[in-house]
């Protein structure tokens, strides 16, 4: 197999090029979720690991069109995914799978995804009407926990009962899964409380700002669903 050239790129059309984007950083993102190393990886989509590893730790990296769809088949993915193409539109815009089956998830599957942490949503009921905003959250301690700042909506849930969500989406494949929370909200005040969060949780805050109060959701429920393809 010969070896890719890393820094030259063959002449094309504006119509060939990928869309921008990081696509490094996407192409590590997906091939870590599907737990690939770099050498799998490189030989499903036949070409030199050490090109894939240029690709991945340089982000204005502009591979050829044949490439970047071997790479997206290889990734179970589209070329427009991998190119940053969807960042601004939500997901879950293609069709249905030809036959897609949606299944109950038991309480260890629905534990193990929510462990994975990263972003979901709080739905928390207020005085004016029920909202939901998406968080930065780990789960610490058999709880899910995240930061923010005082005033915000998602402290308008403390004290009573509130739920949460996450969820995984593959476009590329018109499938996924979803787990629901419910149970209690409260601030975490104790220093060696707080101490112990700041140090086991692997999120932070996307929104960046001092956001110091850190909130607890006890799970008292939990549910989940997943849609595959048969």
């Amino acid at each position: 197999m010969a070896e890719q050239r890393a820094p030259e790129q063959t002449p094309s059309t504006a119509a060939d090029r990928p869309p921008q984007g990081d696509l490094g950083r996407r192409i590590e993102r997906r091939r870590t979720e599907l737990g690939l190393t770099q050498e799998e990886l490189a030989f499903r989509a036949a070409m030199a690991p050490s090109y894939l590893a240029h690709l991945e730790q340089h982000s204005t990296a502009a591979p050829e069109a044949g490439t970047l769809l071997r790479l997206a088949g290889a990734l179970r993915t589209s070329a427009a995914e991998l190119g940053g193409g969807h960042v601004d539109l939500p997901p879950g815009i293609g069709h249905a799978a030809r036959a897609p089956r949606l299944s109950e998830l038991g309480e260890q599957e629905c534990r193990r995804l929510l462990a994975a942490h990263g972003v979901g949503r709080i739905a928390v009921s207020t005085e004016a009407a029920p909202l939901i905003v998406p968080v930065n959250y780990s789960v610490v301690d058999d709880a899910v926990v995240f930061r923010t700042r005082p005033g915000t909506v998602s402290l308008q849930g403390l004290g009573r009962e509130v739920a949460f969500e996450v969820d995984r989406l593959d476009d590329a494949l018109s499938q996924g899964w979803s787990v629901v929370v419910r149970g209690p909200a409260e601030t975490v005040t104790d220093p060696d409380a707080v101490r112990r969060l700041a140090e086991r949780a692997y999120s932070t805050p996307w929104a960046g700002g001092e956001r110091d109060v850190w909130v607890r959701i006890g799970i008292t429920a939990l549910t989940g669903r997943r849609i595959d393809v048969r």
